[in-house]
């Protein structure tokens, strides 16, 4: 079949763009049936659109409203696709057995499919029948695709018992742009800016036009302005859009808790232990709170590079973070539009806890996406990491540990160690940290004879750092 192009409003996405093609264009007869999920804003609805259109295709997109409803609505679009009229249907069997027999090919598309099972449990168990030897669409060439945002939804469609277990050949996660890509979209050229911005709203391509209204900071004297004008501007969009993020999950009640969660990670408590401490919980109780956010993808659990068993959480969504760790504690003011007034006090907090923790998300995510010329091999993960240092009785944390792929029967190779300032210059003294954290760590029987140093700056370097030390700055990590 002939390649499928990616028209042009369709922004960066060629890896997402070519897996849809390559399911919907697969020859395979085994290949009936793909899964796209991905958190609200990122566009995974244009994609699908995009994709519908270029090969004329069939879409129907569900909404909160009754199985009664949603049959009278699919039996109207389905007849429209097909020539006009209505279709009738008793049941959603009944719905797919005629979908199947009039889209004899090409690709169907089922958006926001999270509301279809809510209005009627049984869909995915009719699905599964339908694709069976003997089901409906084994009588067409069609593709199906399931598409929500709804994150626990979507992953149990796929796990444990579920009836779709097993049956689908693509799994498609649409996830925020990356860093770099997210300051093309944006129109940023200054590398500081786009940190700044990215601290704001991540790599959500929703947030630059539908929220803000295409408005974005023309230079970094403007990027005060732009908070003021957006985030921060009670008639925006923006100004609200972290409180719904939590509140669109459906396996989240009680807010104040999560919150409460959220506002532990964003103030700097990483651990379940730290997290249990500052709500004034022990720590069993929140077990459930985040399962359910690590669930929804709103926040991450990463292991240590060098403690077995200690893991630290972080929060995936920046807007979510600055949420917590500016608006929340300033939210009268704001609601009364004392928004400079606001801001103004809390800026610091602003550049403490979100820009600088957000700085050292984006080098790991520079130092795990690096080719084997930076640090002597690819790397097989990337991590923060803390190396006890029982002579000074204290604890080395290494903000970018690079580690080689695990070799059997082989200690674990260290590619690189790394430090991490956004706005201090790094000395000297930075280096020596590193440099102990190496020695400590080979005495643990890691591998270290090739161990990159590496220092990452948003603010610059001492003149005589060692020259066996990698400097890393703005323009290498947009580079």
């Amino acid at each position: 079949m002939e390649p499928v192009p990616k028209p042009s409003h369709v922004f960066d996405r060629d890896e997402e763009w070519a897996g849809l093609v390559r399911f919907a264009t697969s020859p395979s007869p085994d290949a009936r049936l793909g899964i796209v999920s991905g958190r609200r804003r990122q566009g995974k609805t244009f994609l699908l659109d995009a994709l519908v259109g270029a090969m004329d295709g069939f879409m129907f997109t569900a909404a909160e409203e009754t199985e009664h409803q949603a049959l009278a609505r699919f039996g109207r679009e389905l007849a429209a696709r097909t020539g006009g009229g209505r279709y009738a249907f008793a049941d959603w069997d009944e719905a797919l057995e005629r979908l199947f027999a009039v889209i004899p090919r090409g690709l169907i598309v089922i958006d926001e499919f999270p509301y279809l099972t809510k209005a009627s449990p049984s869909l995915p168990s009719l699905i599964q029948r339908a694709l069976d030897p003997r089901g409906h669409a084994r009588k067409s060439d069609a593709r199906l695709l399931l598409c929500g945002s709804a994150m626990q939804v979507m992953g149990r469609l796929l796990s444990g018992n579920a009836p779709l277990r097993g049956r689908a050949s693509l799994e498609l996660i649409v996830r925020p742009l990356d860093y770099r890509a997210s300051a093309d979209f944006w129109g940023i050229s200054d590398p500081r800016l786009a940190v700044l911005v990215h601290s704001v709203v991540g790599g959500t391509p929703a947030y630059r036009r539908e929220f803000v209204a295409g408005d974005a900071p023309t230079s970094l004297v403007d990027f005060d302005g732009w908070v003021l004008r957006t985030v921060l501007n009670r008639q925006m969009p923006l100004f609200r859009e972290a409180r719904y993020l939590l509140a669109e999950e459906t396996d989240i009640r009680d807010m104040v808790t999560y919150h409460a969660v959220l506002g532990a990670i964003a103030a700097g408590n990483a651990t379940r232990g730290g997290i249990a401490d500052h709500m004034g919980r022990k720590s069993p109780d929140i077990g459930h709170p985040l399962s359910v956010l690590e669930d929804s993808h709103l926040i991450a659990r990463e292991a240590d590079a060098f403690r077995k068993g200690r893991t630290h959480y972080r929060i995936r969504e920046p807007l979510i973070v600055f949420y917590e760790a500016v608006m929340r504690s300033e939210w009268p003011r704001l609601e009364r539009g004392r928004a400079e007034a606001a801001w103004r006090d809390s800026r610091s907090r602003f550049l403490s806890q979100v820009v600088g923790p957000h700085f050292e998300s984006l080098c790991r995510e520079w130092a795990m996406l690096a080719g084997p010329e930076v640090f002597g091999d690819l790397p097989g993960a990337v991590a923060a990491g803390t190396v006890a240092d029982p002579g000074n009785r204290t604890q080395i944390e290494v903000d970018v540990a690079v580690l080689a792929p695990e070799e059997h029967g082989r200690p674990r190779r260290v590619l690189s160690l790394g430090e991490v300032k956004w706005d201090k210059v790094l000395t000297v003294g930075h280096a020596d940290r590193l440099r102990r954290a190496r020695d400590l760590l080979a005495v643990k029987g890691y591998d270290t004879r090739d161990t990159v140093l590496a220092c990452y700056g948003g603010a610059g370097f001492q003149q005589d750092m060692p020259g066996d030390v990698r400097l890393i700055g703005l323009p290498e990590l947009y580079g």
